[in-house]
């Protein structure tokens, strides 16, 4: 979740009809060309080095934040309102450009957080701590907490205890063939749950045991009636895409100077378009209502897969953003992807992501669901034979070679292991 600018932010230009809201919207959420760039942003939970049980207080968490933001890094550094740490890289010209750079800050990051006694922690939510409290007082977060209140919890828990790996792809080429911006839509809905239920981390949730392989693809689910859910992924993505962002409901209206952010409860962007109250809308306004849409896979000119846990370990991160890599940009990967996962179109049935049985059996089961793993098995073994093409080094194609022997061909995923532990 990119973290913009929460101040009052000035705006010009003439206010938007919703024609010219159509029309912004098919321009910019879908770049067509040949996929040349990669990126990731990667979230840390911050934990005592000493002991990861102990409470960070917000103090101590302050100063680290104050200490990272002195480090020089590539990538964008922001943090989650519950004191998260997220890592967003730049576009990147090859996987290996990606994944190195981002090595290299988060080399940078731990040495910077480890005289403070800190660490992070790979872990889809906090397995210690819930509920955490809210630490960054900001009113896009204010506006987001009054918001996700009028649903339960489970908003409240996904803004200050998640942390996920997001890889961000090109959108595809407007043409035939498996590189195709509307088949690699297609197949981000359907892959995703398999990346859900492959990397699956999060079984425990500040001290108990969930029932869910992927808790914090559970709280996604249960968050909001619409803002998490994709629109419908066998249509037309543009005219899909741009139809659901007109019916989402607004999260907040930013004031045109320092006056207070107005929180409306029931006014989708369509409805703001035509009555023009609270105020007229710009271009700007449809900019950032698009960063207050979380669904699992959000167009953004590229593709954001916003469904993977965070993974264990100091490099569990690169095999998720290695594996979508190569089954997304390499075209007989792709083709192969798209024939294993054909068959759970018929358990997703008719409901949009994430809310549909299969992304549910996907952060529940994980890949103890036969139908999961079948289709786990084939798309790693497409994704390893796919990596030396996508340019991955040896020691990245032995690292995800080393998690399907650990757990895709033994049925299983790092939540499982978690299960292990805490029993």
């Amino acid at each position: 979740m990119t973290t913009p600018s929460s101040c009052g932010v000035p705006r010009g230009g003439p206010p938007l009809t919703e024609d010219d809201a159509e029309d912004l919207l098919r321009c910019i959420c879908f770049k067509t060309g040949p996929p040349r760039t990669v990126g990731a942003e990667l979230e840390w939970l911050v934990h005592d080095l000493r002991d990861p049980r102990l409470p960070v207080p917000p103090g101590r968490l302050a100063a680290a934040i104050d200490t990272v933001r002195a480090v020089p890094l590539t990538a964008a550094l922001t943090f989650e309102p519950g004191g998260q740490l997220e890592l967003s890289s730049l576009p990147a010209a090859s996987l290996m450009e990606c994944l190195d750079s981002l090595a290299a800050d988060l080399r940078a990051v731990r040495e910077a957080l480890a005289p403070l006694c800190l660490g992070l922690g790979g872990y889809g939510v906090d397995p210690w701590h819930a509920p955490r409290a809210r630490v960054l007082r900001e009113p896009r977060y204010d506006a987001m907490e009054q918001v996700f209140n009028r649903t339960g919890p489970s908003g409240r828990a996904m803004m200050c205890e998640t942390a996920s790996v997001q890889v961000c792809l090109d959108a595809g080429v407007d043409g035939p063939g498996p590189l195709d911006f509307r088949r690699r839509w297609r197949l981000a809905h359907l892959l995703g749950a398999v990346l859900v239920a492959v990397f699956a981390n999060s079984p425990v949730h500040g001290g108990r045991r969930t029932g869910w392989r992927s808790t914090r693809q559970s709280l996604w689910t249960d968050l909001d009636p619409a803002r998490a859910l994709a629109p419908p992924a066998d249509g037309d993505p543009r005219a899909e895409w741009a139809s659901h962002v007109l019916d989402a409901p607004v999260l907040c209206v930013r004031p045109k100077d320092d006056g207070p952010w107005t929180v409306p409860e029931g006014l989708t962007f369509r409805d703001w378009l035509r009555t023009g109250r609270p105020r007229r809308a710009d271009a700007e306004d449809l900019r950032y209502h698009l960063t207050t849409l979380f669904p699992p896979v959000r167009p953004r000119g590229h593709l954001e897969l916003r469904m993977i846990d965070a993974q264990p370990g100091r490099d569990g991160w690169m095999i998720p953003v290695a594996v979508a890599t190569a089954l997304f940009d390499d075209p007989v990967a792709a083709e192969a992807a798209e024939r294993a996962v054909r068959p759970l179109a018929a358990l997703a049935g008719p409901d949009p992501a994430p809310r549909n049985p299969l992304w549910r059996a996907a952060a529940r089961d994980g890949l103890a669901h036969p139908a999961l793993r079948a289709a786990a098995l084939d798309v790693f073994g497409s994704a390893l034979d796919a990596l030396p093409r996508v340019g991955a080094s040896a020691e990245v194609t032995a690292a995800v070679a080393a998690f399907h022997e650990r757990y895709v061909a033994r049925g299983a995923c790092p939540a499982d292991e978690s299960l292990e532990v805490a029993s």
